[in-house]
């Protein structure tokens, strides 16, 4: 194994559940061979982990392939070549988003009622207010109390909020936002929005909509679209994230409620099966709870790998 870069104690511990039933299997392996019971051991142990059927089974014949040709043999081979594996699928995606050559940099926010997209959205004001001046736009204005909630944790940040009456067309409160971002010398635009699934169509014709309008005020805009999905969710996280792929573009997605209750092998399977990253984890609730994904120290961390430990 090379070298890791150690996760922050906060997503540790919003890991623990998976990393307990995987460190688990790899401990009970731990000085002994690897053979088919073991393997199928271990598929058993990432489907717990809710990493999903077919990427479990991709995981586990990648093994099978390097046990057959003696490239892995031990317990310990096996967690490492499946450490190496996870890493080069996850890919090199730290967080980064893409920013605004002039002007402010528009980020839309999308997901389900009850996924935390509201929180997720203070949360990405919290951390981009260490960059300057943020603007949210509560373009959510069918589902209740989604624009008061927005307003409330706006008043606690210290951010501008930019909103329109409840049941407005979101792509209006969309274009105030965007103009409000631009007047007032702003550096980020959050625009919150889709709080429902819809048909596709209906879904497809709103973040359409309000795409449009963003772009006509702020050139590219917006310049990042971001998926919130809950992580405790499991497996109905990836069909939300498959709803809204086919409506729309995502460029990456924010895995809400990473705390010990999830099961966060999820952010594997939604990466290798949509193709979008995880660029954001929210592991609490308070706002500065959101911690940048890195590939790297969330395998070590889901292994085991940080600190040698085989619980």
């Amino acid at each position: 194994m090379g070298l890791f870069r150690r996760a922050t104690e906060a997503l540790r511990s919003g890991l623990t559940k998976t990393r307990t039933a995987l460190t688990g299997v790899f401990g009970a392996l731990a000085g002994r061979k690897i053979d088919e019971e073991a393997l199928q051991t271990i598929e058993a142990s990432l489907l717990r982990a809710d990493v999903g059927p077919a990427l479990s089974q991709s995981l586990v014949e990648s093994l099978r392939t390097a046990w057959r040709q003696g490239t892995v043999t031990t317990g310990e081979e096996a967690r490492d070549h499946l450490a190496n594996d996870l890493r080069e699928r996850l890919g090199d995606h730290r967080g980064s988003i893409t920013r605004a050559d002039q002007g402010p940099t528009v980020l839309l926010v999308v997901g389900v009622n009850g996924a935390g997209k509201t929180t997720s959205i203070a949360k990405l004001a919290k951390q981009f207010s260490a960059e300057g001046k943020v603007v949210l736009a509560a373009a959510d204005t069918f589902r209740a109390g989604a624009v008061h909630q927005l307003e409330v944790w706006a008043e606690r940040l210290g951010v501008d909020i930019i909103k329109g009456k409840e049941g407005a067309d979101p792509a209006a409160v969309a274009w105030d936002g965007a103009e409000a971002a631009v007047a007032r010398n702003a550096d980020f635009l959050i625009v919150d929005t889709a709080g429902r699934l819809h048909v596709q169509e209906e879904l497809m014709r709103q973040l359409s909509k309000i795409k449009d309008v963003l772009g006509r005020v702020i050139p590219n805009a917006p310049h990042e679209s971001l998926l919130v999905l809950d992580a405790t969710a499991g497996q109905n996280g990836l069909r939300q994230a498959e709803h809204f792929l086919a409506a729309a573009a995502i460029d990456g997605i924010v895995l809400a409620k990473l705390d010990g209750t999830a099961r966060g092998g999820v952010a594997l399977s939604i990466r290798e099966h949509t193709g979008v990253p995880v660029k954001f984890v929210g592991t609490g609730e308070r706002p500065e709870d959101l911690e940048v994904f890195d590939p790297e120290p969330y395998v070590d961390a889901l292994l085991g790998l940080d600190d040698g430990s085989t619980e």
